[in-house]
């Protein structure tokens, strides 16, 4: 019986910290919560362990592992070359405001993130998707601008291209 509760408490923390967000712009609060603290210079960006299987869907999650793959494996930049959260290499986030700009339906919504950056008024959309119970990030941009897009792209090498890259 006591094992059988500490197994059930175990379970209980893992759970929690990959647990999503309830709502979708808690979620993107989250995520600029994780950017503050890496500008601030303490932590990993959001799209690195752990933030990343916390905030980002499985598969976008998997897209940005594969750039950090590539990263490791080459010593290049990979497709991202700048902070998607903040649309820059360098950047500051203030007068935070997140909303939701496409209700929730059929477990996807759109969320803005808008700020000040150096003066410079600045606007992020996320594309949402209702996941492992909760919200998660499933793409960041739009359009030409999608950060999906750009790590969908084949790289020049990499174990995961069966091309090793030659540094």
């Amino acid at each position: 019986m006591r094992s059988a509760l500490m197994l059930a408490g175990l379970m209980l923390v893992s759970m929690a910290g990959h647990a999503a967000e309830p709502t979708p712009d808690a979620t993107v609060r989250k995520a600029y919560a994780v950017t503050q603290k890496t500008l601030d210079g303490g932590g990993e960006p959001p799209w690195r362990p752990p933030h990343r299987d916390q905030l980002m869907s499985k598969s976008l999650a998997a897209l940005f592992a594969r750039d950090d793959r590539y990263q490791d494996e080459s010593g290049d930049v990979g497709h991202i070359g700048a902070d998607p959260f903040i649309q820059g290499q360098d950047g500051e986030v203030k007068n935070l405001k997140v909303t939701v700009t496409q209700a929730p339906a059929g477990g996807k919504a759109l969320v803005t993130a808008s700020f000040r950056s150096f003066g410079k008024a600045m606007s992020v959309p996320f594309r949402m998707v209702e996941e492992g119970g909760g919200w998660r990030i499933d793409d960041i941009g739009l359009g030409k601008n999608s950060v999906r897009r750009d790590l969908a792209q084949p790289y020049d090498c990499g174990s995961f291209m069966g091309k090793p890259c030659k540094r």
